[in-house]
C-alpha cells in the first residue's frame, strides 16, 4: 500500500543557512548524498547534525566491522518493518558478505540456515534485543567474547540509531527507493 510521504525533501532552494549547511556535510562526507533517512530530519538541521555523526560512525567505522553491521540493520528495519533501510541494507548485507538465503529469511521472519558463527551471534543478540528488550545472560557472554565490550556498545548503538531512523521514516511515510529489494509486509 503507497501512503503519502509526510515529509518529502525540502527543494534546495527552499533550504535556510543551518539546512544547507547540514545537507553539504552530509553530501561531502561518505554518504556523499542526502539520503531518505535525513530528508524528513533535514527540519530539524542541529538534530540531523548529530544523527547524521552518529550513523556515520556507527555505519563505518564500527568495532563489529561493516559485515555484521549491514545484518543488524537488517534486523533492525526488518523488526520495524521500516522499507527504506531494508531496500538500502538488503544489497549492502549481500555485498558484504552476507548470504542472500539468509538475507530473505529474515526479510520472510524464519531462521536463517546459513549464518556464519559471528553472524549467528548478531543474529541472536539483535533478535533478543528487539524481541524480549533484554540480552540473555549466554548471548550477552558470546557477544562480549567475540567482540569485546567496546564492539556490544557499538552494537547496541546501530539497533538504537537504526531504530530511531525507522521510528522516522515509518512516521513520516518515507517512501522506498526501487532497488529490487522490497521488505515483505
Amino acid at each position: 500500500m503507497n501512503y503519502p510521504n509526510r515529509l518529502p525533501a525540502i527543494d534546495e532552494s527552499q533550504w535556510d543557512v543551518l539546512q544547507k549547511e547540514q545537507a553539504e556535510e552530509m553530501i561531502s562526507g561518505p554518504r556523499g548524498q542526502l539520503l531518505p533517512p535525513f530528508e524528513p530530519l533535514l527540519r530539524s538541521p542541529n538534530m540531523m547534525k548529530h544523527v547524521q555523526r552518529l550513523g556515520e560512525y556507527l555505519r563505518y567505522s564500527s568495532a563489529i566491522g561493516s559485515r555484521l553491521t549491514e545484518l543488524a540493520i537488517l534486523m533492525t528495519a526488518r523488526h520495524w518493518n521500516q522499507a527504506v533501510e531494508w531496500s538500502i541494507h538488503a544489497p549492502l548485507a549481500i555485498a558484504q558478505g552476507i548470504n542472500p538465503v539468509d538475507v530473505e529469511c529474515i526479510n520472510q521472519k524464519i531462521m536463517p540456515t546459513s549464518l556464519q558463527p559471528d553472524e549467528k551471534v548478531i543474529y541472536q543478540f539483535c533478535t533478543e534485543l528487539h524481541q524480549n528488550k533484554e540480552i540473555h545472560d549466554t548471548t550477552w557472554q558470546s557477544t562480549v567474547n567475540l567482540f569485546g565490550e567496546k564492539g556490544v556498545i557499538d552494537l547496541i548503538g546501530i539497533n538504537g540509531y537504526y531504530t530511531f531512523l525507522s521510528m522516522v521514516m515509518n512516521s513520516a511515510q518515507t517512501p522506498a527507493p526501487e532497488t529490487g529489494f522490497q521488505l515483505m509486509l
